[in-house]
């Protein structure tokens, strides 16, 4: 999975969500500041990481991560140390 990937998804995921410009959504973009996400919409972004990813996102990770950049590294890193340790 390359970073590009997980940006995709999780630019597709926003822009259908939140109904925004693909144009609006780079890895510097916030969440809430500059999309207007809530709690719900926020919530199903990390339900669509789970699902994509295997990726386990507790809740007080998903508090820390503000930003699309963030989400994508916290993917990438989480995938990696999941494939790593294996089923």
């Amino acid at each position: 999975m390359t970073r590009e990937q997980v940006l995709i998804l999780i630019r597709t995921h926003l822009v259908d969500e939140l109904a925004v410009s693909p144009d609006r959504i780079e890895e510097s973009t916030r969440f809430r500041e500059d999309l207007e996400a809530d709690s719900l919409d926020l919530y199903t972004l990390v339900q669509e990481l789970e699902d994509s990813y295997g990726v386990r996102i507790s809740d007080e990770q998903a508090a820390k991560i503000l930003t699309v950049g963030q989400a994508v590294d916290f993917v990438l890193a989480e995938g990696v140390a999941a494939s790593e340790s294996g089923p």
